[in-house]
């Protein structure tokens, strides 16, 4: 049987079969790695089901560092940043999904929740350089109107990622309102987000092949499995001056005639930006060197 992982459990998933039914799953043999999103083959066994295959995928959006890794989603289109004003934006992480998406050749977007707070007006204009970079920042309140992002999600598969407390299960239960996804209170003394996910669940759409996957509010998001190569090109601003460095090899750095350091002078490159390409080309570094020990 052939079917749609549609929640993981660590090694416990659900998978909807072709015919519509639901069968939760455990893995049969463990050299297999299983994403919500994946398309898998399954036998009934004891209790419910075995996976036994995973059909080849288009994309994997997942995080590591150099001890270990954590799938999110795979056959991902977009990857979508909720984000809010009342909790502390994270913007290092912020970057971090941008970069992921790139990676897997998706398209971000920035969904920015409680549009109707006053300080809202304050995280737009911190999310005015992402706009510049040509990622779209759409306002809404999820706990009032969701609205606004659907045209974003038709035709979509999207994993939604996030802080803890920035609304992405509000938004779930706005767009799907038999997930009773349980949500609560952000905590007003820290200022933090509890965790409200403790699962990755993929949710499908009334659209035609249309899904949205809510994700565990996350505090790191380690890149240290995207080639060096391929981390470079997914800084868009930056793709006009690679190649055009005097060395072939250039590390962006203190080379002369470098072009992508010659550009952040110019202004056409954030300086934060190119500090986070040399954090995570340490961390690709740092991961080889575990992988190989």
């Amino acid at each position: 049987m052939a079917g749609l992982v549609v929640a993981s459990y660590r090694r416990h998933f659900d998978v909807v079969l072709d015919d519509g039914s639901r069968l939760p799953c455990i893995l049969k043999g463990r050299a297999m790695r299983i994403a919500v999103g994946d398309r898998v083959e399954v036998e009934r066994v004891a209790d419910g089901g075995a996976i036994t295959a995973v059909a080849p995928r288009t994309n994997l959006v997942y995080r590591s560092d150099a001890f270990k890794e954590k799938l999110v989603a795979s056959n991902v289109t977009q990857v979508a940043a909720v984000v809010a004003p009342d909790i502390g934006l994270d913007e290092e992480l912020l970057n971090r999904w941008m970069i992921a998406a790139e990676a897997a050749r998706s398209r971000f977007v920035v969904f920015a929740n409680k549009a109707d707070l006053p300080e809202f007006s304050a995280l737009r204009t911190r999310l005015a350089p992402y706009e510049a970079l040509g990622y779209p920042v759409v306002a809404f309140a999820a706990a009032g109107d969701a609205s606004p992002v659907e045209p974003w999600l038709a035709g979509q598969h999207t994993v939604l990622v996030g802080q803890s407390g920035m609304g992405k299960s509000t938004l779930i239960n706005a767009l799907v309102p038999d997930a009773a996804v349980r949500t609560t209170d952000i905590s007003e003394s820290l200022k933090a987000g509890r965790h409200t996910t403790t699962s990755t669940t993929l949710y499908p759409l009334p659209q035609a092949d249309t899904w949205i996957v809510d994700s565990p509010g996350m505090k790191v998001f380690g890149l240290a499995h995207v080639d060096p190569e391929q981390l470079s090109q997914a800084f868009v601003e930056m793709r006009p001056f690679l190649g055009h460095c005097r060395f072939r090899d250039c590390r962006h750095d203190a080379e002369p005639g470098c072009a992508i350091t010659a550009a952040v002078d110019a202004g056409h490159i954030a300086p934060y930006r190119l500090a986070l390409l040399h954090a995570l080309l340490e961390e690709t570094k740092a991961g080889a060197r575990a992988h190989f020990r």
